[in-house]
């Protein structure tokens, strides 16, 4: 990894062996011989260390592969006849134009795209279910065929709770050989689940009636403006609630 031309310093040295093992399990979550709609999306991934420090990564699946086959097979074709049980060692070439330094290109903007996604994908009424539902801080799975909007949905999800944050397990794309932390322990009774593609939510609970009736009904209104319908103005309506629900917690607290 290279951050200028005077100082290169090794990825190894930044990042632990055992997490650049990780790594791909998190770039390519499926089955790459068999899955081939997932190539095209940008998604984000997150990784944790025993410290509950994250690690952000954003990743690009392009089409194509690493060797071209027609540049393979000219090199092969002006390759000299070998002689039999002669092994051939064949070398391609490979090369990139590098970018301007002085305009890098820079990962897409994020926040607002993931909460228009997320805005679009999900009907209001299963947003407001799943906030109340991270409120009272539930066990919730999000699915989705598609990774970038499966990422958007839960990085979305999450920045509703703004100026709070999600404090517990946060695993926006979760590899198959993580799937055991669903149902660990305990049964998926008691977990809420959206499902992004049928935008349909199930849950045990009715965390929603919980909340104060005009929050709900204020947010809902804002919600439904066509308005609303980027990422910023639905981050504003959500951004009033909280200030509603949580701004006066103060005349609560009672001192002795």
């Amino acid at each position: 990894m290279c951050f200028s031309k005077r100082a290169c310093v090794s990825l190894s040295v930044l990042v632990s062996q055992e997490v650049l093992q990780t790594i791909p399990k998190f770039c390519f979550p499926f089955d790459v011989e068999v899955s081939q709609n997932q190539v095209g999306q940008n998604f984000t991934f997150v990784l944790t260390d025993i410290d509950s420090k994250q690690r952000f990564g954003f990743c690009r699946l392009t089409q194509g592969c690493r060797v071209d086959l027609n540049d393979m097979l000219h090199s092969l074709y002006d390759l000299p006849v070998p002689k039999p049980f002669t092994p051939v060692n064949l070398s391609v070439h490979s090369y990139f134009i590098a970018p301007d330094i002085n305009g890098l290109p820079t990962i897409p903007e994020s926040l607002q795209r993931n909460l228009t996604e997320y805005f679009v994908a999900v009907d209001v009424n299963n947003m407001l279910q799943l906030y109340a539902s991270m409120l009272h801080e539930r066990r919730i799975i999000i699915t989705s065929s598609k990774l970038s909007t499966l990422t958007a949905c839960v990085h979305g999800a999450a920045a509703l709770l703004f100026p709070m944050y999600w404090q517990h397990i946060f695993i926006p794309v979760l590899p198959p050989h993580l799937l055991d932390y669903c149902v660990r322990s305990r049964s998926l009774e008691d977990v809420v689940i959206l499902n992004v593609d049928t935008n349909t939510l199930e849950s045990p609970y009715d965390d929603l009636h919980n909340l104060p009736s005009d929050v709900v009904s204020s947010l809902k209104s804002k919600l439904k403006k066509q308005s609303t319908a980027t990422g910023s103005g639905v981050a504003r309506a959500f951004l009033r609630a909280q200030a509603t629900l949580f701004g006066s917690y103060w005349d609560a607290l009672r001192y002795k």
